[in-house]
């Protein structure tokens, strides 16, 4: 059963809002990509025992999020979509001057799971937004154009942090958090209307929480596809917490890593644009299968090929499979979210809590479990792609086997 919602009517053009929205969402990216660079110097500051310690940076990032997202959720759904982010903002600004002050890894992971917690508000909520004002493929078609702005982050945060290393110290990459942060505050408050009416939302109660929680966990709809997203993104974040290892420590590419993640980037905003012409006439469903069929075909060949150079490809071998790989991932992110999300209407913003931590939770026991592995060859890598997307192949099949259960 698909649950009914009182859409509202957009309050910015089109353009601003997917700016907007896209900005608010980003800041998840620009708090991780952004980082990449700094690791290394960042174990060394901190006293980091090992490379594995530096990672945790990236990956606990996303168990903060997992236990944020899971508080947001019925937040933004008893008080509003604004107070919600406006909060989550603050609580982000809190954990990013935890960051800076930081002078061993316990204080600094502590800082990043405090700014994890914080941005799941803007994360959830602006989701939350989304789903208020549109739904089905209208809705998997505004995430694309979302992703295609989203995207440029992740291309260009790495640079950036760059950028600071070189002019200044890994602090100050957390002063651009600051910034952006306030400043994303600024124009949600002043430019974007509340999206859910008094007379929608729901008073908090653990009953409800409880009765919500397990429709969406029964119902087949939404915790599929909320597991393959799970698997996909898990196989996606080993790569992306070891990424700045790979290139500057397998491949020694020094500061040219930030182009080579760039590049890598833009193969998934390419694909988002791509599903942003498509998904309206094929549906989400196809182009989630297609996606699937894609990055599991691509995981075997490039296991293969790992095998194949003896655990360690030429790095332009590399880099082209990774792109071509990668196209096939992002045709899923916007794809699996919206499916999840098209039967929850009025739980809009508990159903965004669920799918995101589920998914979170699944990504970061993924990601760390391939990662331990991880020594001098991308052979765990590798396995982890196969493994994983596969099993999001599965899932779906099983849970969604024919098109018009998702709307």
């Amino acid at each position: 059963m698909t649950q009914k919602t009182a859409h509202v009517k957009p309050a910015l053009g089109l353009p601003e809002f997917i700016a907007l929205m896209a900005v608010m969402t980003s800041l998840v990216a620009l708090s991780i990509d952004a980082m990449l660079p700094a690791l290394s110097a960042i174990g060394s500051a901190m006293g980091a025992a090992d490379v594995h310690e530096s990672h945790l940076i990236v990956s606990l990032f996303f168990a903060g999020m997992a236990v944020g997202q899971l508080f947001f959720g019925p937040y933004c759904d008893t008080r509003g979509r604004r107070e919600a982010i406006i909060l989550g903002l603050a609580i982000f600004v809190v954990g990013t001057i935890v960051c800076m002050l930081a002078e061993d890894m316990q204080t600094m992971l502590i800082g990043r799971v405090i700014q994890a917690f914080g941005v799941s508000g803007p994360r959830i909520a602006s989701t939350a937004v989304i789903r208020d004002q549109f739904a089905g493929e209208a809705m998997a078609r505004v995430m694309s154009f979302i992703m295609m702005v989203f995207i440029l982050v992740p291309m260009l945060a790495p640079m950036v942090g760059q950028w600071v290393l070189n002019i200044a110290s890994w602090i100050h990459i957390f002063t651009l958090f600051l910034v952006v942060a306030v400043m994303t505050g600024a124009w949600f408050w002043i430019r974007q209307p509340e999206t859910l009416p008094a007379s929608h939302r729901q008073a908090f109660s653990w009953m409800q929480f409880f009765r919500s929680s397990w429709f969406i966990v029964t119902h087949k709809p939404v915790i599929g596809p909320t597991l393959a997203m799970g698997c996909v993104f898990g196989g996606f974040l080993s790569y992306l917490s070891a990424s700045q290892t790979i290139f500057q420590g397998f491949y020694g590419v020094g500061k040219m890593f930030s182009y080579i993640f760039a590049l890598l980037a833009f193969s998934i905003g390419l694909a988002s644009f791509i599903n942003s012409k498509i998904v309206m006439r094929m549906g989400m469903y196809r182009v989630t299968q297609l996606g699937l069929v894609g990055s599991v075909a691509f995981a075997v060949i490039f296991l293969g090929i790992i095998e194949i150079s003896g655990g360690l490809p030429p790095l332009a071998v590399t880099i082209a499979s990774l792109f071509i790989g990668f196209f096939f991932v992002g045709l899923l992110f916007g794809n699996l979210n919206a499916i999840a999300m098209h039967p929850l209407g009025d739980m809009a913003g508990l159903g965004a809590a669920i799918i995101g931590s589920l998914s979170s939770i699944i990504a970061v026991l993924v990601a760390t479990t391939v990662d331990s592995y991880l020594t001098d060859d991308l052979v765990p890598i590798g396995i982890g792609f196969v493994v994983f997307f596969s099993l999001s192949f599965i899932i779906i099949r099983f849970s969604m086997d024919k098109p018009e259960n998702v709307g």
